[in-house]
């Protein structure tokens, strides 16, 4: 089955509201084991709308629009709907009473315009939806599937996994797994290279994506069954795991700042901070992380060497490695902590392109020579990828 999804609001082609909305679905159709070929969104316009319907209706076999079920003007998707199928809307008595019935409740007066929302074409079934007062639609002619379901996730999700799912599910006739594996420390470049064979390979297949904490590898299996999906998955996932598996730090859900803290805790180890030039970030990143009083013990941002010398840092003639080591060593003994961790950078910018050198620190139980990385681009995202091989480096320290 071939999908495909419309998100209806001239809200979102302002900007004014993220469309949380195609990315839920499109995650939730691959689980299904239904291809998703095509999104779009389209403002509050009849024919432009009714003109995406006819674009999808000829290439798709199943189109989702979400929003515009509303009470007003600019709510159209049933009407272009109906204009797509040819047929004339009519007030359902049930719904109506429904829908009185859902105001009196509260309390509220139901003004005329409501009204549309309890209007219905005889190609389409009505989606209940226990989360608002517009209900959804099934409508199908000539093999072909719409469904129509409200804007806000908060309803339109529950419509979904209630009663969408469960019936595209009967119909899809396949099951689409994904597994995600996170790597830090080599280029994507090198990911591919390396892994070049199973990027090719057509069932699972594999696919590498840049990301601040390292290069994701996502392996996708299409089959009949979940079980079968999964056998297909594990073989791929070992075969990955022989080529980088030393570059793996975790999969799926799993985040950098967690998983040091899990091995923090099973080690019965502590940690403190001291940071340079990067803003505070690793002490937001580890902060973020659940659990994280248990073994993060602190740590503190110095933006100038007056600040650093006030809190009584004491550096030798050994450069800027010398600085991130001793700020660790500060960090360890100000907070009682284990182990401690320093970062000091530099930057310079080279024929108008604006690079970091950072220096990271790691003082604990066992010696380890600071690490020097080189960095570019906008300081926010610089400084994220700084904190990240400062865990990623903590890893390697407690391994």
């Amino acid at each position: 089955m071939k999908a495909e999804i419309i998100a209806t609001g001239t809200e979102l082609l302002l900007g004014e509201v993220t469309d949380a909305n195609t990315s839920f679905l499109a995650q939730q159709l691959a689980a299904l084991g239904i291809d998703l070929f095509f999104t779009s969104s389209v403002g509050d316009n009849y024919e432009r709308l009714l003109g995406a319907l006819q674009c999808a209706w000829e290439r798709s076999d199943v189109i989702l629009t979400t929003g515009g079920l509303g009470p007003t003007q600019g709510d159209i998707t049933r009407e272009a709907i109906a204009g797509l199928f040819g047929e004339k809307m009519e007030i359902d008595p049930t719904l109506k009473a429904s829908m009185q019935k859902f105001f009196s409740e509260r309390g509220i007066e139901m003004t005329a315009n409501n009204l549309k929302q309890a209007a219905v074409i005889p190609s389409a079934q009505v989606i209940p939806n226990p989360r608002g007062t517009a209900p959804g639609w099934w409508a199908e002619k000539e093999g072909r599937i719409i469904v129509a379901m409200p804007g806000p996730p908060g309803e339109m999700q529950p419509m979904w996994q209630t009663h969408v799912a469960p019936a595209l599910q009967k119909r899809a006739g396949a099951i689409i797994l994904s597994r995600t594996l996170k790597t830090f420390g080599l280029p994507e470049s090198t990911v591919d290279e390396q892994l070049a064979s199973l990027l090719k390979s057509p069932n699972p297949t594999l696919a590498s994506y840049a990301k601040q904490d390292g290069i994701h590898l996502r392996i996708t299996a299409k089959a009949d069954t979940f079980e079968a999906a999964r056998t297909l998955i594990a073989a791929h996932e070992q075969s990955v795991r022989n080529i980088v598996g030393d570059y793996i730090w975790g999969a799926d859900d799993d985040t950098l700042e967690t998983t040091i803290g899990d091995v923090l805790l099973s080690k019965k180890l502590s940690l403190a901070v001291a940071e340079s030039f990067t803003g505070g970030a690793l002490i937001q990143l580890l902060s973020h992380a659940p659990e994280s009083g248990r073994f993060f013990k602190g740590g503190f941002f110095t933006a100038s060497d007056e600040a650093k010398i006030s809190l009584g840092l004491v550096w030798g003639s050994g450069g800027t490695g010398s600085i991130a080591r001793a700020m660790a060593s500060l960090a360890r003994e100000k907070f009682q902590a284990d182990i401690g961790i320093g970062i000091e950078g530099r930057s310079e910018t080279v024929d108008n392109v604006k690079t970091a050198k950072v220096y990271i620190g790691i003082v604990g139980p066992r010696p380890m020579q600071p690490v020097t990385r080189e960095y570019s681009g906008p300081f926010a995202r610089v400084a994220g990828r700084i904190a990240c091989q400062a865990l990623f480096e903590l890893r390697k320290y407690l391994e």
